[in-house]
C-alpha cells in the first residue's frame, strides 16, 4: 500500500489519521490506541493484524482493504449515521478522547454488543430469519460485492450454511465463480474448505474444476491453517502443500525436551482425547500463539517514549463468553508457559494432529481438555509463575488491570539471559556439565472427521486469520529461523528449531562439499580450543551489546563481521559431519544465527530506518546474539562431557 494512499486513511473507531492495524473479521483499519482495546476484546470479537509488520496472504489483505474502501465501517456504525443519533447523545470516539473510559466504552459497544448495527425486524422464529439471510449469502458470494456479504454475516447469516435445494455451501459457490476475496471473507467467518456438497465434492474441487487453480491452492492453505500457523511459529516455515507435504514437525534443538513422568502422562492424555476435545485444545493453543506474536509486534511498533500507560499488552487470552469457565481458565493458563514449555506443547499437538489425520485414532477413554493443561502445568520449573496456586482459579475478566510491558523490558531481559549464558560459558572451563538428552517432541495437526484434513473452521468456533508466508532466514545447514519482524514472535517466546519430517537435509561441510551419506565422524575437538573460541565469540557479542545499549547502530555491522569470523573458526574445529545429533543441532543454530545476525546488521547499515524500525532491528540483533551464545554454550557442554568420559 503506497504512502500516498495510506495518508488518506483514518481509524474506523476514532478517525485518527494513518491507521497501522486492521481488524480482519470487521473489515476496518484502526489506530494504535484503538488496537490496544481491540486486542483486549479477544479474537472472537476482533482479529487484529498489523498492516506492515504482520504476515498476510495477499488476497486476505486485499479483502480487508476492499471492505474498508467500500465503507464496511458503516455496517458497525449504522445507527450512528442516522441524524437522530446526535440528538440522542450517541457519537463515535475522536482522536482526542481518552483511551479509558471513552474509546474503550465506544469500541466495546460497537463490536461486542453490536449496539450500532442495523437490526432486522423482530420475528417470532429467529431460525427462519437466519435461514433467509444464509440463502441471500449463498446467492451473493458469486458476485464481487464484499460489503453485502459482510452485512449479511453481521446479521446472522451462516458461512457454512448448506443450501437444501442447491446441495452445497456459500464457499462452494464462491469457489466455482472464482471469487477469491469472497472465499477469504467466508473463511474468516468460519467457512470450511473441506465441506462436502451433495455429490461429495469440496470447494477445493469446485475451484479446480472451474480452472481457478490459485484459489484452489489458497483454499488448501486455509484448510491447514491451524497446523501451518503452529509450525511457522516454531521454525519460520510452512509445509509445501502443492507438492503434497502437509506437515512439518519441528524438533527441539537444545536437546532438553522433558521426559518426566508428568510429561509422559500429559502425552498419553493428549492422545486419549476425543477428536472434538483435541480440536478445542489445538484452537486454544492457536489463539495463544496469535496472542504472543501480536504482543511482540505491538511492542516493537510502539513509540515507547510517548506511549500512554493505558495502552498495554494483553497478558493472557481474554474471556470468550461462548466457552465454559473451565476452558477459559485453561486458556489463560497457557500464558504462564515458558517459551520452552509452550514449544513442547505445540510440537506435541502437531504430532498428534498428524497421527489423527492419518487415521490412527486413539480409542482410549475420553479425558477433559483441561487435564492436558493441568499435566503440563505440573511440569513448570522454578521460572514459572504461581506454582503454588491451584491448577484452576478464577477467570480474569476483561476489566482486570494488566501490566504494561515495553520493548525495552524485552531487550533488557534478552541482555540478562545473554549475560547469564556468557558467565556459564566461562565457568564451564572449571566445571563438568551434566549430560543432556537429545529428544524429539511429538505433536501434530488436527484431524478427525473421517481421517481427512481437519479445518479449524469446521468446529464452528471463531474463525482465525491466516498468516502469510514471510521471508525466512534459511541457512544452507537446514536450520529455519523464525523471522521476527514478520510473524512477531517475542524475544522470549521465540524458539529456534530443527526440522524433521519431510526436511532432513544433512549439514553441509564448511567447504561447501557435502560429505557422503554415512561418513559420520565421532571425534570432537579439544575442550580448551572450543572454550577459547567461545570466549572470543562472547567478547565480540559484548561489544555488540554495548553498541546496542548506546544506540551506536553504525557499529552493528563491524561487530557482526567479527562475530561471524569467530563463529566460522569455531565451526571449523568440528568434523564435517559429526555423529552426535546434539553437536549437529548446535552447529546449525550457531552458524545460521550468525548468518542472520549479519543480515540484520547489514540491513541497519544499508538503510536509514526510522526510530521504530531501528528498535525492531535492535531486538532482532539481540535475539541473534542470544542464540549464538546459547549454541556456543551447548557445544562447550557436549565437548567437555565427551572429552571427560
Amino acid at each position: 500500500m503506497s504512502k500516498r494512499v495510506r495518508s488518506r486513511e483514518v481509524c474506523a473507531d476514532c478517525s485518527a489519521p494513518e491507521p497501522r492495524w486492521a481488524s480482519v473479521n470487521r473489515g476496518v483499519l484502526i489506530c494504535d490506541e484503538c488496537c490496544s482495546i481491540h486486542r483486549g476484546l479477544g479474537r472472537h470479537s476482533s482479529q487484529v493484524r498489523h498492516l506492515t509488520h504482520s504476515p498476510w496472504p495477499p488476497s486476505q489483505l486485499q479483502m480487508v482493504q476492499t471492505l474498508y474502501g467500500n465503507g464496511a465501517n458503516s455496517i458497525w456504525e449504522h445507527s450512528l449515521l442516522d441524524p437522530s443519533s446526535s440528538v440522542s447523545g450517541k457519537r463515535k470516539a475522536n482522536p482526542q478522547d481518552r483511551v479509558h473510559p471513552n474509546k474503550t466504552e465506544f469500541i466495546k459497544a460497537k463490536y461486542q454488543m453490536l449496539a450500532y448495527v442495523h437490526r432486522m425486524p423482530c420475528r417470532e422464529d429467529d431460525s427462519v430469519t437466519a435461514k433467509d439471510l444464509s440463502k441471500q449469502l449463498h446467492s451473493s458470494v458469486r458476485t464481487g460485492n464484499l460489503e453485502t456479504c459482510l452485512r449479511l454475516l453481521s446479521l446472522g447469516a451462516q458461512a457454512n450454511f448448506f443450501h437444501p435445494e442447491k446441495g452445497n455451501t456459500p464457499l462452494h459457490i464462491a469457489a466455482k465463480a472464482g471469487q477469491m476475496l469472497q472465499a477469504e471473507l467466508l473463511a474468516v467467518y468460519g467457512a470450511d474448505p473441506g465441506a462436502l456438497d451433495s455429490s461429495g465434492k469440496t470447494p477445493i474441487d469446485y475451484a479446480r474444476q472451474a480452472g481457478h487453480q490459485e484459489l484452489a491452492e489458497r483454499l488448501v492453505e486455509i484448510q491447514y491453517e491451524l497446523t501451518d500457523r503452529l509450525t511457522f511459529y516454531l521454525c519460520g516455515r510452512r509445509p509445501d502443500h502443492r507438492n503434497g507435504q502437509h506437515f512439518i514437525i519441528p524438533q527441539m534443538a537444545d536437546s532438553s525436551l522433558d521426559l518426566s513422568e508428568f510429561a509422559k502422562a500429559a502425552k498419553k492424555k493428549l492422545q486419549s482425547l476425543s477428536n472434538h476435545q483435541f480440536e478445542e485444545l489445538a484452537m486454544d493453543v492457536y489463539d495463544e500463539v496469535d496472542r504472543r506474536e501480536t504482543d511482540a509486534v505491538w511492542l516493537a511498533t510502539q513509540n515507547h517514549s510517548t506511549l500512554v500507560t493505558d495502552t498495554t499488552v494483553v497478558p493472557f487470552l481474554p474471556v470468550n463468553p461462548e466457552y465454559s469457565s473451565t476452558r477459559n481458565q485453561g486458556r489463560q493458563k497457557l500464558a504462564r508457559f515458558s517459551a520452552h514449555e509452550f514449544a513442547t506443547l505445540v510440537i506435541d499437538i502437531l504430532t498428534d494432529a498428524k497421527r489423527r489425520q492419518w487415521g490412527n485414532s486413539c480409542d482410549s477413554p475420553k479425558e477433559n481438555v483441561e487435564l492436558i493443561l493441568q499435566g503440563i502445568d505440573s511440569r513448570h520449573n522454578s521460572e514459572s509463575q504461581d506454582n503454588d496456586q491451584p491448577d484452576y482459579d478464577s477467570v480474569a475478566s476483561d476489566e482486570d488491570p494488566v501490566q504494561e510491558a515495553t520493548c525495552g523490558d524485552s531487550c533488557n531481559d534478552g541482555r540478562t539471559k545473554l549475560n547469564s549464558l556468557q558467565t556459564e560459558n566461562t565457568s564451564l572451563r572449571w566445571q563438568t556439565p551434566s549430560g543432556q538428552q537429545h529428544l524429539q517432541g511429538p505433536f501434530g495437526r488436527h484431524p478427525p472427521r473421517g481421517g481427512r484434513a481437519m479445518s479449524m473452521y469446521e468446529t464452528g468456533s471463531t474463525p482465525r486469520q491466516y498468516p502469510h508466508r514471510a521471508e525466512t532466514a534459511r541457512h544452507e545447514d537446514g536450520v529455519i529461523l523464525q523471522p521476527f519482524p514478520t510473524n512477531g514472535c517475542s524475544l522470549e517466546g521465540r524458539s529456534t528449531m530443527l526440522e524433521n519430517d519431510c526436511d532432513t537435509t544433512p549439514l553441509p561441510s564448511s567447504d561447501g562439499v557435502e560429505p557422503e551419506e554415512g561418513e559420520e565422524d565421532a571425534t570432537l575437538p579439544c575442550t580448551e580450543d572450543v572454550i577459547c573460541k567461545t570466549e572470543q565469540i562472547t567478547k565480540n557479542i559484548q561489544e555488540l551489546l554495548r553498541a546496542a545499549q548506546e544506540t551506536k547502530h553504525e557499529s552493528f555491522l563491524p561487530c557482526s563481521e567479527k562475530i561471524c569470523m569467530a563463529v566460522t573458526e569455531m565451526a571449523a574445529l568440528f568434523p564435517k559431519r559429526p555423529s552426535s545429533e546434539t553437536v549437529r543441532g548446535s552447529l546449525c543454530l550457531l552458524t545460521s544465527s550468525a548468518s542472520r545476525l549479519h543480515g540484520e546488521c547489514q540491513k541497519a547499515a544499508d538503510h536509514n530506518p526510522c526510530p521504530s524500525d531501528i528498535q525492531l532491528v535492535t531486538q532482532q540483533v539481540i535475539q541473534c546474539a542470544y542464540d549464538i551464545a546459547k549454541a556456543a554454550k551447548q557445544l562447550v557442554t557436549v565437548t567437555t562431557k565427551e572429552n571427560n568420559n
